[in-house]
């Protein structure tokens, strides 16, 4: 016998998940809404003369900020997953030394403010170069996304079973071959779950964009949508279009990787 939901449970998911999806509704509504109606008051919960010339502006103007982001955002993920797979591999698989204390050090770098951080490497950069460029902007984010992706390929990694790794090594495999031949193929969900974490990460970034790289010739779409904020007046509806546009890639992102997201998110979490 299947068990009925109760209907305030449903009122009250709905209720919530209204609430938290308004603020999307109310940047696409500003985002198609002409500048004179932006100051009205009420407000229109509506756009009933609706323009778009926020997504011109965006198409017209945008377009290389959002191509710096994605070579930024996949720069870091190719990054963090060729540094955090072989380390995860290493403290889950190959009797690390120290491997518990690394893991532990790797949580502990997570809680650093970025702003924190940001000014160190801004310190660095200027002796080493790096300022206002894309390099060093997929290097900065990295440090976000390493340590994280670290941790959960260690506690998938740990979770595979040792039987079929000890029979690699009886047929002659060594570590890199097992790592390449079976570790790595066997942590699909995992990869895409680190891999799409550092996506995200990157293509939001703000705070190193604007310490490290704002007098670049490229700049992220995080760092160019202030172009549209003046001492007089401010383009909102272009800021919100440019935000609309900024957001497509990471929802289909996560809507096409959810499966694989939960299931590499909760590995190693229960052992048999």
């Amino acid at each position: 016998m299947t068990a009925t939901r109760p209907w305030w449970k449903t009122a009250v998911g709905l209720v919530l998940t209204a609430l938290m999806l308004f603020p999307v509704y109310w940047m696409i509504n500003v985002s198609l809404t002409e500048t004179k109606d932006l100051r009205s008051s009420p407000p229109q919960l509506f756009p009933l003369d609706p323009t778009f010339e926020g997504y011109a502006a965006v198409f017209g103007q945008q377009l290389p900020a959002l191509g710096t982001s994605l070579l930024i955002a996949l720069g870091c993920v190719l990054l963090t997953v060729v540094i955090a797979a072989p380390a995860g591999y290493a403290i889950a698989l190959l009797n690390l030394r120290c491997g518990r204390s690394l893991n532990f050090l790797l949580l502990v770098a997570q809680m650093i403010p970025g702003v924190v951080m940001a000014m160190g490497f801004y310190a660095i950069y200027v002796r080493l170069g790096l300022l206002n460029s894309v390099w060093g902007l997929i290097l900065a984010d990295s440090t976000i996304a390493v340590p994280f992706g670290v941790l959960l390929f260690t506690a998938f990694m740990s979770g595979l079973p040792k039987e079929l790794l000890q029979a690699a090594r009886i047929d002659g495999a060594g570590s890199w071959r097992v790592f390449t031949a079976i570790v790595l193929p066997m942590s699909r969900n995992s990869v895409l779950t680190v891999s799409l974490f550092a996506f995200l990460w990157a293509w939001s970034d703000f705070i190193f964009a604007s310490t490290l790289s704002r007098n670049a010739d490229l700049i992220p779409i995080t760092l160019s949508i202030y172009s549209y904020i003046g001492n007089n007046t401010t383009q909102w509806n272009a800021i919100m279009a440019t935000a609309v546009v900024a957001s497509i890639p990471a929802a289909i992102l996560l809507v096409v990787a959810q499966r694989y997201v939960a299931a590499g998110v909760t590995a190693g979490a229960v052992k048999d």
